[in-house]
């Protein structure tokens, strides 16, 4: 697989925290810890994994979440655009990332059960 520079970016800066992956999906990639789907990569932007909880911390940042266009409706996802200041500073970072882990894992056990 050919992944981009950002991708190649991305994997590197979280790659400290969990075994983190990229697999490509969606024009983009899906990154992965432990098997773990937790944020996606489209058009150079990094988004992560939130909950209702999670969305005003992010709003807070300017943050807006990833959306698309079928049948004439805007589609929103729960992943969210990570900023650059966020990215940039290692501890914001691995503070959003814990929680994005987090709320992913949460998801996946809920659709188990």
């Amino acid at each position: 697989m050919n992944k981009s520079g950002f991708v190649e970016y991305i994997l590197d800066l979280l790659s400290c925290y969990k075994k983190v992956t990229a697999r490509r999906m969606f024009g983009g990639y899906g990154i992965y810890s432990n098997k773990i789907i937790f944020a996606l990569i489209i058009d150079n932007e990094l988004y992560f994994k939130i909950d209702g909880q999670l969305a005003q911390e992010y709003k807070k940042y300017g943050s807006y979440p990833f959306t698309y266009q079928r049948n004439n409706q805007t589609i929103a996802f729960s992943y969210w655009y990570v900023p650059v200041e966020i990215i940039e500073d290692s501890d914001l970072l691995k503070d959003w990332f814990n929680k994005s882990f987090k709320v992913a894992l949460e998801n996946k056990l809920t659709k188990q059960n």
